[in-house]
């Protein structure tokens, strides 16, 4: 049975909460009749950190919570199919300008479904941010957020980000946490996306970490050691992320195209590279294809014990995560408090948007 309680955060957990816990957000759970969710709900409650809301039926929600002694004090619960927001959301889907000039028009039986409710929530104002993903396919989720909410202005495809927290790894910096992109949607970015990742993971990072991240742009590649067309395209996107470093004035340190050892481990980094004494190990690593994100995240979680939380998917305009089918309390915790730090800060990280 999970464990509904509080328990004891790691550093990066602890400074989530501790940023919550005095601005606290709304946090909608398309999956509410799971009980991991409920779990992780009421330990929000608990730590009186974001207020959550859970789609899904009432009575099978509370029953479930009941079956398992989990409180459910301060957590709302919505029935999509019975909400009195449904008919206004089914309206406003009719104003989103891509679906309208083609004809398209949300039914009520699709805006019912709790994947399309919770994205038309934070769409419009009515929760700050969305965790989802842990009953269906990752594809059923991501199609309702993209078809729900607005994209982030500048940026073409979303993307995901997943952050592994693993205290007993010793190359890991000093924070204890490194963020992998994009670990779920781009199965072989080009150049500019690849550019967009690095950016934008950056910024992501500088957020949570409160200091200039570290990004290495990763590849089988090590500044020219192969003449690859896939090692080209890392130290393309290379550059083209460092000009924009240096013309947005951006707070971020990148580098690349670097080999895994290169980027973490500042041995290998001095016998590779002649001007890498003292390298800062890197707080992001950036990966060629989805194939080498995705397997190296699942291999440093299952068999390397980190905690995995996300991904959290950039490129939308309001904060959101997807949380993987086998998602652990503690991930689908942990992802909530950082979609939900997003929502404090958004205006700092997208100036531009209408959040």
């Amino acid at each position: 049975m999970p464990d509904p309680l509080p328990i004891d955060s790691n550093k990066v957990t602890q400074h989530l909460i501790e940023q919550l816990q005095r601005h606290p957000k709304r946090v909608v759970f398309t999956e509410g009749e799971d009980v991991r969710v409920i779990a992780a709900a009421a330990r929000m409650v608990a730590l009186e950190a974001v207020v959550p809301i859970l789609l899904g039926d009432v009575a099978r929600i509370q029953t479930l919570a009941a079956q398992h002694s989990i409180p459910l004090n301060f957590v709302r619960i919505i029935d999509p199919k019975k909400s009195s927001d449904l008919l206004l959301f089914v309206k406003l889907s009719k104003n989103i300008s891509r679906y309208r000039d083609n004809g398209q028009v949300d039914s009520v039986e699709t805006i019912s479904r709790p994947h399309h409710f919770g994205a038309m929530m934070v769409q419009y104002g009515h929760a700050d941010a969305i965790v989802g993903g842990n009953q269906v396919i990752p594809a059923t989720y991501f199609r309702a957020l993209l078809r729900n909410i607005k994209p982030q202005p500048g940026i073409n495809r979303i993307f995901g980000v997943t952050a592994l927290m693993a205290p007993h790894f010793p190359l890991l910096g000093k924070d204890r946490v490194i963020f992998l992109a994009d670990t779920g949607l781009n199965s072989d970015p080009d150049v500019n996306l690849l550019s967009t990742i690095a950016i934008e993971t950056g910024k992501l990072a500088h957020h949570f970490l409160g200091r200039t991240p570290v990004v290495a742009l990763l590849s089988h590649s090590t500044k020219g050691s192969s003449g690859t067309a896939e090692a080209l395209k890392v130290a393309a996107a290379t550059a083209l992320a460092k000009d924009r470093i240096t013309r947005e004035f951006l707070d971020i340190h990148l580098d690349g195209e670097l080999q895994a050892d290169v980027a973490v481990d500042p041995k290998a980094a001095e016998t590779k590279l002649p001007d890498a004494v003292n390298r800062d190990i890197a707080d992001v690593l950036v990966f060629p294809n989805l194939d080498a994100a995705h397997i190296s995240m699942k291999l440093l979680q299952h068999l390397g014990g980190a905690q995995n939380y996300g991904q959290i998917i950039l490129g939308l305009a309001r904060p959101a995560a997807q949380v993987p089918r086998t998602a652990s309390v503690e991930t689908i915790f942990g992802t909530a408090a950082a979609v939900a730090v997003e929502a404090i800060k958004y205006h700092e990280l997208f100036p531009d948007s209408d959040f």
